[in-house]
């Protein structure tokens, strides 16, 4: 099977513009595309992680990436998706998190001898000129349709600044300048992206032609990111130090079941054959799946040492054994008042509620225990002893861990 039927196959592709010069492109290792990453943040998470998997696998094609990084757009902010403005980062701010996402990406893509590219879109769009601009793209939008895009629409009601309104054009400009200086002849997005790569295809056909070849394709693959990878701790990031190991492999272990043999499909490099055998298993069998699933995750992400570690902790905590590779809080001496603390303040502490009228709730709705027993009693104290060598093992509900010792 050829990669892009392989693509189609595991459901990554949602539309396409050209689909038969795409398909030749992809399958001959003829297409230098990119994806954009705007860095709001200092560390990508499962939403880019998805992304990256696939410029991993059209790579490992022959195919050439490069990954965009918005040091310009991120300057503005995407509103695709978005129910508000997002937050203004400053010029900073955006730089320390590109060098943050340049580390990570290396991970998965292969920058070495000019097989993939790093390009930052600020080289170009920060020193753009107004007035130049207007005259030389704005002829080409039309307002009417930018308005009757889905990454607008939805924006409409609740109000949608001018800044937000130019990122579509900023985003085609992206891809003009990608075609005109590297050659890239295709695009690859989510489907809340389609208008804004839409607007960089046309943007090419206008100004350069009706033949050139510039083509674009989104994916089920980025919008379903964006679904996944939240939880009650905020986003799932690549980052170890942000989300360990283990809360990365926990969280894939914990899919729900209608899931995961779709992202076992969409996410590993797991041969279909395998896949489409593990498509008739249910029950307990389904718990082996989702094994798998955060395993091969994990390896990707943290390497083997790392995921291995992660799946014995996982299972030691399933079979009520003490696992040491899980996220882990050491209380101070502060942190006891006459020498004990409550069941409340260690919750807190620990990040494994956010309140303690939350830890209260929780305790109350049978839904935290230590060390595998269940805690019903919401004024339980412990000593500073309770915490001596190991520490102790809380759990609340039944992805939530952490070893709290002294």
């Amino acid at each position: 099977m050829k990669i892009y039927e392989e693509l189609k196959a595991r459901g990554l592709i949602a539309q396409v513009t050209d689909e038969e010069r795409i398909r030749d492109l992809v399958n001959n290792g003829k297409a230098t595309f990119y994806i954009g990453f705007d860095p709001t943040a200092d560390s990508l998470h499962v939403g880019h992680f998805m992304a990256l998997c696939l410029m991993k696998r059209l790579q490992m094609a022959g195919n050439k990436p490069i990954a965009l990084l918005g040091g310009g757009t991120g300057m503005i902010g995407d509103p695709s998706g978005k129910t508000d403005m997002r937050k203004m980062l400053t010029k900073e701010q955006i730089d320390h998190n590109i060098e943050c996402f340049k580390k990570q990406m290396a991970r998965f893509i292969d920058f070495s001898d000019g097989k993939a590219l790093i390009v930052n879109n600020a080289d170009w769009l920060l020193d753009l000129n107004y007035v130049e601009l207007l005259r030389e793209v704005g002829p080409h939008f039309s307002v009417n349709r930018m308005l009757a895009a889905e990454c607008y629409k939805q924006r409409m009601e609740r109000g949608l600044t001018f800044l937000e309104f130019n990122y579509m054009i900023m985003q085609s400009y992206d891809f003009y300048k990608l075609f005109q200086d590297y050659g890239c002849n295709l695009q690859f997005g989510g489907d809340d992206q389609w208008s804004n790569m839409l607007g960089g295809t046309e943007l090419i056909r206008r100004k350069l032609g009706q033949d050139a070849s510039a083509m674009t394709i989104t994916l089920l693959l980025n919008s379903e990111g964006k679904k996944m990878g939240k939880t009650e701790k905020g986003a799932v990031w690549l980052d170890a130090e942000k989300t360990s190991p283990f809360e990365f492999y926990q969280y894939w272990r914990n899919v729900e079941d209608q899931d995961v043999l779709k992202c076992i499909r969409m996410l590993t490099f797991l041969p279909l054959e395998e896949i489409e055998a593990m498509s008739s298993w249910e029950g307990s069998q389904l718990n082996k799946a989702k094994e798998i699933l955060a395993f091969e995750l994990t390896k990707l992400v943290h390497g083997e040492a790392e995921a291995v570690k992660a799946q014995e902790a996982a299972r030691a905590l399933f079979t009520g054994g003490n696992a040491a590779n899980m996220p882990s809080f050491t209380l101070s001496e502060d942190d006891f008042q006459d020498g004990v603390i409550d069941i409340q303040a260690v919750l807190v502490k620990s990040g494994l509620v956010p309140s303690r009228s939350e830890g209260r709730r929780a305790i109350e709705q049978g839904g935290v225990s230590v060390d595998g027993e269940k805690i019903a009693a919401t004024d339980l104290k412990f000593t500073k002893d309770d915490f001596a060598g190991e520490g102790k093992v809380f759990k609340r509900g039944q992805k939530n861990f952490c070893r709290v010792s002294l």
